[in-house]
């Protein structure tokens, strides 16, 4: 580790943090329909939209319907991501004349974009269109990254109003988070990303000749579009198959400096909104305060362990940290970074290759994906997720001292845990029983590329990032088979829908609660206090689920590394 690291790392949380608030407040502005510098231009156009869909901004829905709009609209951009695939060589916007998808690759792609996972079992620019891509993949990164950010929303109405039936309208939240948030910010971002060199063109792939005399295709395309979208929506699907190590996604300290930002904003920025709509910006303060606890020592273990590298290497002479599967452009601090952010946003986009991590470095990705991806998280799903661990630490407490539990003056009740720990144990199921039953099929083994517990790591992580939603792979793994692909589409939609039906049913069931005055008795939800409770009870849960399943993994190949064994 290095001072010049840790000033980067500094540098970024800082930024982060001065962010929160300005951000916060436009989207708190946004979803209460107050005017924003931007209303001139869009109120028309958001109005006009009402009209078409047959709603208005003064529709409110009680929380089943909710879920049914929810559901429908997604069940909608499914089908049509799936068949724009299946199609894709009769559809235009196609120079390299790209061929129809595979129907399981299809499947678990229309599956993997729907869900804000963007898991890729392709290469983008040898397996997917122009058109595919932009129509297809680019729309469900916003209208996804905007259908979480909107349960988010419902779920903070849930504790923010008193005795009311409903929680809002899917159709107004997801119009106004794609309009006035999603749009505007990509399309300052589009242009950063063109003049940092970033390609934008409806223009074939390039034919050149190397220095050898060999020739070479380039692919080109909208990529700018895609990669402001896929960061700030925590979409993280590559247009490239190298992701965000490819110079065409990632061009320089800059752009990743911008990705690495654009990746936590939103979700950072909700915790603000949380704190404005509940009438106390402290108690979103003390949850961004919870979420950045897991993440720095995330953050310092992976660093630590990157700069450390291999003691088979040091014994040969060979130092300077591990910087296999690494960018030199971006060097071990901020790919060690870059790597923690995206696994704890379930972004899933990647400027290094996780799978040539150390052990234990490696190991820090899979963790933040086990916890729920509750560290900031995906836009909107992050909140919501540690929103479920926050009902089951106010839970807790009142156990500990023999009273109802309360949370905001709110009643936590048999009903709220239910539903939040429905919510919390529907991502080991997926997780857990799909590697179980994937590391003794034969089929699914020969998919391994490497054996021990680095293989069994492959499959760990595969299905741990599917049902967490984030799309990152540890690489090694040939997941487009029939059995990954529909088994990993299947976790995918698990970790989204299972946790989004509990989560919206726990925002109606508040929402008619009456608010209680805070008493002598009231545990307080503001400080540091509450803070490390709730760090406490997101570790023992994940430690307990997740423990046995890391032991045989990335601990055992620590070991054997230090023993001097390799996988």
């Amino acid at each position: 580790m290095t001072l010049n690291g840790w000033i980067q790392i500094l540098v970024y949380c800082g930024i982060l943090l001065l962010l929160v608030k300005p951000l916060g407040g436009y989207m708190h502005r946004v979803f209460k329909g107050d005017r924003t510098l931007l209303s001139p231009v869009l109120v028309p156009i958001e109005r006009g939209l009402y009209r078409l869909a047959g709603t208005s901004e003064k529709e409110e829905q009680h929380w089943a319907a909710y879920a049914t709009g929810m559901l429908l609209f997604n069940l909608a951009g499914f089908l049509v991501l799936y068949a724009l695939q299946r199609l894709q060589g009769a559809l235009p916007y196609n120079p390299a004349g790209m061929a129809a998808v595979e129907p399981e690759l299809a499947f678990n792609t229309a599956a993997s974009f729907v869900t804000n996972t963007n898991w890729q079992n392709y290469g983008g620019e040898s397996t997917m269109s122009y058109l595919v891509q932009m129509a297809g993949l680019t729309v469900q990164n916003f209208v996804s990254a905007a259908t979480g950010i909107a349960i988010a929303i419902a779920l903070i109405r849930g504790f923010a109003r008193a005795s009311g039936k409903s929680i809002g309208s899917f159709w107004i939240d997801l119009t106004r988070c794609t309009l006035y948030v999603l749009l505007p910010a990509c399309v300052v971002l589009t242009l950063v990303y063109v003049w940092l060199g970033i390609p934008q063109t409806l223009g074939p792939y390039v034919d050149a000749t190397t220095l050898e005399g060999a020739k070479q295709t380039i692919a080109l395309g909208p990529v700018a579009t895609q990669v402001a979208i896929k960061m700030l929506g925590t979409n993280g699907g590559g247009f490239f198959n190298a992701n965000a190590a490819h110079p065409f996604e990632n061009p320089d300290a800059i752009s990743n400096l911008i990705q690495m930002l654009s990746i936590f904003a939103l979700g950072a920025g909700l915790t603000n909104v949380f704190g404005r709509m509940v009438g106390s910006e402290r108690q979103g303060w003390a949850i961004l305060a919870s979420m950045a606890v897991l993440f720095l020592v995330g953050v310092v273990i992976c660093y630590w362990a990157e700069a450390a590298g291999n003691p088979l290497l040091h014994a040969l002479g060979i130092d300077g940290g591990n910087m296999e599967g690494k960018e030199t452009r971006f060097g071990i601090a901020l790919s060690a970074l870059f790597a923690v952010i995206t696994t704890a946003a379930s972004c899933g986009a990647v400027n290094a290759m996780h799978d040539s991590f150390t052990a234990l470095g490696g190991m820090i990705p899979l963790i933040n994906m086990q916890l729920g991806e509750v560290i900031v998280g995906g836009v909107g799903a992050g909140f919501y997720g540690i929103l479920m661990f926050v009902v089951l630490a106010v839970f807790v407490a009142g156990l500990m001292v023999g009273r109802t539990p309360e949370y905001l003056g709110k009643k936590i009740e048999a009903k709220e845990v239910k539903m939040a720990m429905l919510a919390i144990l529907c991502l080991p199921l997926a997780m857990l029983i799909f590697t179980a039953i994937a590391v003794v099929l034969p089929s699914a083994v020969a998919s391994m590329a490497n054996g021990g517990p680095h293989g069994f790591s492959e499959v760990l992580y595969a299905y741990t990032s599917a049902a967490a939603n984030n799309g990152s792979a540890f690489g090694g793994l040939t997941g487009n088979t029939p059995w990954y692909n529909i088994t990993i589409a299947i976790g995918m939609l698990m970790g989204r829908f299972l946790v989004i039906i509990p989560a919206l049913a726990i925002a109606g069931s508040l929402a008619t609660k009456k608010t209680v005055p805070a008493s002598a008795g009231t545990f307080p939800t503001d400080g540091m206090l509450f803070v490390g409770l709730l760090v406490g009870v997101i570790v023992i849960v994940g430690g307990l689920t997740f423990f046995p399943s890391l032991a045989v993994g990335p601990i055992v190949e620590h070991l054997a590394m230090i023993r001097g064994q390799t996988f």
